[in-house]
């Protein structure tokens, strides 16, 4: 969307996403690495992607929108054929995953409606009751924008957790100064990710004609934002393919920029930051596993297919 109709409907989004409701939603983020990573604290190894970074982002989206744990295999099952046919650039399949996910959103949005004052008080019974401009939303835009917060989190959280214990597991001393220090754990995550981001590209349509590094585009000109190369541009960032946590994270696009930058961002910092905490609280100094290779995404993804970790003794 554009303004004016962007505007009202961001507006609308903004207060689901408050520095008051993360930190509410934190000790129940806590909760749910603790439990996942508990699991695996005396496993010699593990593969991070389904053992942990996949889980710990299904359960962390359905606590936070107030969705049953029954939800928790149907989601994760979900994720994993999405990518599949992503991948295989599979359109009809895509299509019918698509109507799936909707089928869990609407059932939702359904049984809320249907207990009336009885419903739970969550996100999802509010945005059930949330009005624009004096009008209840439809359950097609309650879909769209409960479809935009889901299918973002849970590829995008798990993404993020992938690379984040990819990089500790392959620098050691930074691992080391982490479990001495947290102090500095919440710029090594945005340098990490700015390093290696999570979301590649983002496909957009010019709604007029500019320059921009001497490229003329034109009006209506259909293009490929590549946020990944930006994050490395050596004019935005001195020695950019370095790690320097101390850099100013400023010019970082991890979440975007403008009008529309990601309205989850600090919800997205705290629950990397919580779970990164409490891998470091409860495994001990890890590694990759020898002779099993990081397996990583194939584009439009980024991050890691799979990542084993060992925890070295």
């Amino acid at each position: 969307m554009d303004p004016p109709q962007h505007t009202v409907y961001r507006r609308m989004i903004d207060p689901y996403f408050t520095q008051e409701r993360v930190e509410a939603f934190e000790p129940e983020c806590r909760q749910i690495a603790g439990d996942l990573l508990k699991a695996l604290s005396n496993a010699p190894s593990f593969e991070v992607m389904a053992c942990l970074a996949e889980p710990y982002a299904v359960r962390i989206q359905c606590s936070f929108l107030g969705w049953p744990t029954s939800l928790h295999e149907p989601l994760l099952q979900w994720v994993r054929k999405n990518r599949k046919a992503t991948l295989a650039r599979d359109t009809d399949a895509m299509a019918a995953i698509a109507l799936e996910f909707d089928g869990h959103i609407r059932s939702q949005l359904q049984w809320r409606e249907e207990a009336g004052d009885a419903a739970p008080d969550d996100i999802t019974t509010s945005l059930v009751r949330q009005t624009v401009d004096g009008k209840q939303l439809g359950h097609g835009e309650i879909v769209s924008i409960l479809r935009n917060w889901t299918v973002g989190e849970l590829g995008t959280i798990a993404a993020c957790v992938g690379i984040i214990v990819h990089f500790l597991a392959e620098n050691p001393e930074i691992q080391r100064r982490l479990r001495l220090d947290r102090s500095g754990l919440s710029p090594a995550i945005e340098e990490i990710l700015r390093l290696h981001g999570p979301l590649i590209s983002n496909r957009r349509t010019a709604v007029r004609s500019v320059e921009i590094g001497g490229r003329r585009i034109e009006a209506g000109e259909r293009m490929t934002v590549i946020w990944a190369s930006a994050n490395r541009d050596a004019e935005a960032f001195e020695a950019a393919d370095a790690y320097r946590p101390d850099r100013d994270q400023m010019p970082n696009l991890l979440y975007g920029a403008g009008i529309h930058i990601c309205p989850g961002a600090a919800l997205a910092r705290m629950q990397l930051k919580v779970m990164i905490n409490e891998l470091l609280d409860t495994i001990g100094p890890f590694s990759l596993v020898t002779g099993a290779e990081p397996l990583p995404a194939v584009y439009p993804a980024s991050g890691f297919a799979s990542v084993f970790l060992q925890v070295d003794i």
